[in-house]
């Protein structure tokens, strides 16, 4: 939306939580660039509308939906927009079951940097552009080159036609491995200069041309990497990149971005600055630290790999590690509980927390036949605490006394815009304890 408005189209919308709180910063940007809004049930689709785009949420019997058939008004799927703006432009398509939004705002803000003056279409907010006032996912370039994300939750990543894609790992998330694998084969078909990661055993039997690593033998090779408290450093060819984000998956993330500023051009020793500034993404393991030294994490990890990194990277804060997650709709949980229960059992410890809270409902139809209680059963014996409140204000009366100084609460989820908030509310509620060591 915003990049079309940008690009002068008249742009009108709805959304399912117009109304909500949590919603009003996007709410009030969009107003400001000359959006209309309105409510949705139908009033807003009318005869002058040359198209609706959808994403994959919303279902056949939508108000808007309906509206737009009675008027004849063609509906798009959100992919087929952003191909066409794809094929417009010299366009580098960032893919991977985890880490495309990261890998995308780094390979925007580094190109930014060393003067590329790229375009932006991504999946989430970048702190850099929330800074100056707009919504932070989008933003329009002087220069042909645009970074966009590739997800391959609902498979039409395969629509794009990009002239650089980097495919940065697979894993079970919305779709089998199979699936993925097949979607991921198409897109380097379709892709003049594919860039795979060569760390993943799956990915090398991709045998593309540009590979990139910091654990294998890659053409775009870290000779060493360094792992800090928060933050990482990779060495190659001698030259330091120090990031400051923790985890050997953000490390990974890097070797990607770089790899693609390479090879359009970017000056080393710029890079090495670019790197050394960036801002980072909204609820990437974004650390919020009480008078109290108790770091609480606010991630958007939802599925086992990403959720083992999130933890993993956590473990560097504190050796108390409380971590909470908010399943992030009944299908996805359901795909994935065995997944889940597996990774549960092997990435917490005995001394660690788990609160799985009740999984999140947007709307639309949904079987709502698995709970968070359920995959905690599905554990059976385990030598951590896992328990599932009935809702927040229920968990953070569970937390108090779990707490002790220097503590680290890893909050996790997608979907719901809310969860930002939250870890805030859990910071405030936290600084009104008087916590002991």
């Amino acid at each position: 939306a915003q990049y079309l408005r940008w690009n002068g189209l008249t742009i009108s919308g709805s959304d399912r939580l117009l109304t909500s709180e949590d919603t009003v910063a996007i709410r009030d940007i969009l107003k400001s660039m000359g959006c209309k809004l309105f409510n949705q049930d139908g009033t807003g689709i009318n005869e002058a509308i040359d198209a609706i785009c959808i994403s994959s949420a919303i279902e056949d019997t939508n108000p808007e939906i309906v509206a737009a058939k009675k008027f004849n008004i063609p509906v798009f799927h959100r992919s087929d927009v952003l191909a066409a703006i794809v094929s417009s432009k010299k366009t580098i398509a960032v893919a991977g079951t985890s880490g495309k939004s990261t890998v995308t705002a780094m390979i925007f803000e580094f190109l930014s940097y060393c003067g590329k003056t790229p375009s932006l279409i991504s999946g989430a907010a970048l702190k850099r552009l929330e800074s100056t006032g707009l919504i932070g996912n989008a933003f329009h370039g002087s220069s042909d080159l645009l970074v966009i994300e590739a997800d391959e939750s609902d498979g039409t990543l395969t629509k794009y036609h990009p002239y650089i894609s980097v495919i940065l790992n697979v894993s079970k998330d919305h779709k089998p491995i199979p699936e993925l694998m097949e979607l991921f084969r198409t897109l380097i078909k379709n892709t003049s200069l594919p860039i795979v990661n060569n760390d993943d055993p799956l990915l090398r039997t991709l045998n593309t041309n540009e590979t990139f690593g910091i654990l294998s033998d890659a053409r775009w090779k870290a000779d060493k990497y360094i792992l800090d408290k928060l933050s990482g450093t990779l060495v190659m060819n001698e030259t330091h990149y120090t990031l400051n984000l923790p985890g050997i998956h953000n490390l990974s993330n890097l070797a990607a971005a770089l790899t693609v500023c390479k090879l359009t051009g970017c000056d080393e020793l710029k890079l090495t600055k670019a790197v050394q500034t960036y801002e980072g993404v909204a609820r990437r393991f974004t650390i919020h630290k009480t008078s109290s030294d108790v770091y609480i994490v606010d991630d958007f990890a939802h599925n086992p790999e990403k959720i083992k990194a999130a933890v993993n990277a956590a473990r560097n804060l504190s050796p108390q590690l409380i971590a909470i997650y908010q399943p992030h709709g009944f299908g996805p949980t359901r795909f994935l509980k065995d997944d889940y229960v597996e990774t549960f059992k092997s990435i917490f410890k005995k001394g660690d927390t788990l609160f799985l809270l009740p999984i999140y409902y947007a709307g639309g139809t949904a079987q709502k036949d698995i709970s968070s209680q359920m995959l905690i059963d599905a554990m059976g014996e385990i030598e951590f605490s896992a328990l599932a409140p009935s809702n927040r204000e229920e968990l953070l009366v569970l937390l108090n006394p779990m707490l002790i100084k220097g503590s680290c609460v890893l909050s996790m989820g997608a979907r719901d815009p809310s969860l930002a908030n939250f870890a805030l509310s859990i910071k405030r509620h936290i600084e009104t304890l008087n916590l002991t060591e």
